[in-house]
């Protein structure tokens, strides 16, 4: 068994099986237990390549073990990186990572995962990921190598060297035509989603603002005390009813940006179907009894949980289809047929960035550009008044 000096540190390499073992003397933990890093491989050089290695790693102060992965930095980051998200969050990434991230790069051990690894993966996806996914699921990849970066787990974020390619196509968002808007509301009158439907397509809230009203945040106007009160202590025999859009079903709670925290006058249509909904829930809370667990909550399961996202898309659905305009339809259309809506009423663009909570019309314009047809087409509307409907040749 010869002893050799690899840097400072005194190893050995000797027959093991069907190859060799190489070994490092680490010294003594506080506990009196002798430290030894141990590399593997088929030939004496490979062994002493793998120890130069480690001892450079050690001399960097990286302290994963050769057999680290992918799949184990995803993991840790799962468990450790994401301290504070809401569940809605924790499920999402973790879908993320396990459908897109661990079957494709999971075996690769971390130190040996290289810049083309993640192009070569990234390209892959973009073949059958919208622009956005792709966004997401590369910046997951970042975060947990990010984190094990900062354990001393890897040297450098290979990840971060990548640009992210563009995906496909996403479907775009639409917005429902006026008749199809009145088929909906008629649809959803059967349907326990009804005031939530309502709510969104009336006022134009986003649909994590809707699953967070609370009731305390539905307020009647009251002249008398020259204030808005909680319909909770003031009921519904008010002229003027009104939400304070404060929540959302984001990190915090916090609506998505501070000037999204907005307060909206309710039109009679929203009013009565809240009115509604209040009576409803009053014997869904009776029926259920000790079952029942009160958040406040505007829209709640049967026994006042909360809504989750992926059952309120598949209540739209079928309100879409007993309407009979197809279940290719999402609960966030809602917000863009409000926009849509309001723009062909000649409402200005910037009330409407204010009344759906935008910082400023720029990102309405953006968001919105294919429901703000008045203002698409003024410029035409008014060369159309100055040069008339003359054809030049």
């Amino acid at each position: 068994m010869a002893k050799i000096l690899i840097g400072k540190y005194e190893a050995t390499i000797y027959p093991e099986g069907e190859g060799y073992t190489g070994a490092i003397s680490l010294g003594f933990d506080p506990d009196g237990k002798r430290q030894r890093l141990k590399r593997k491989g088929k030939t004496k050089t490979a062994v002493k390549d793998k120890l130069i290695k480690a001892v450079k790693d050690l001399e960097a102060g990286i302290k994963a073990s050769e057999s680290y992965t992918v799949r184990d930095a995803i993991n840790d980051w799962l468990s450790k990186g994401l301290k504070g998200r809401s569940e809605t969050t924790v499920i999402k990434l973790r879908t993320l990572v396990e459908t897109h991230i661990i079957p494709k790069l999971g075996k690769i051990k971390l130190q040996q995962l290289r810049a083309d690894h993640v192009d070569e993966w990234l390209d892959q996806l973009a073949t059958a990921l919208a622009t956005t996914t792709l966004r997401e699921v590369h910046g997951a990849l970042k975060r947990a190598i990010r984190q094990a970066q900062a354990r001393d787990m890897v040297l450098r974020n290979v990840a971060e060297l990548v640009t992210t390619p563009k995906g496909t196509d996403g479907r775009p968002s639409k917005a429902l035509t006026r008749d199809q808007a009145n088929a909906v509301l008629m649809a959803a009158r059967s349907s326990e989603l009804h005031a939530y439907v309502v709510i969104s397509l009336t006022t134009g809230v986003r649909t994590e603002e809707a699953r967070a009203l609370c009731w305390d945040h539905v307020v009647a106007w009251v002249p008398k005390l020259k204030s808005w009160r909680p319909v909770t202590e003031v009921g519904f025999k008010h002229a003027k009813f009104a939400i304070y859009v404060w929540r959302a079903v984001r990190d915090g709670g916090d609506t998505k940006t501070r000037k999204s925290r907005r307060t909206l006058e309710l039109p009679k249509l929203a009013t009565e179907a809240l009115r509604q909904h209040h009576t409803r829930q009053v014997a869904h809370k009776l029926r259920a009894g000790e079952a029942w667990q009160d958040h406040n909550l505007v829209f709640c399961t049967s026994v006042g949980t909360p809504l989750d996202a992926a059952n309120v898309r598949r209540a739209f659905r079928k309100i879409t289809k007993d309407a009979k305009i197809g279940t290719d339809w999402t609960p966030r259309e809602l917000r863009h047929s409000f926009v849509s809506i309001m723009s062909d009423q000649g409402v200005p663009i910037e009330t409407i960035a204010d009344l759906v909570g935008h910082a400023g019309t720029s990102v309405t314009e953006a968001v919105y550009r294919h429901q703000l047809r008045p203002v698409i087409t003024k410029g035409a509307q008014t060369m159309n008044t100055i040069f008339g409907d003359s054809r030049h040749g």
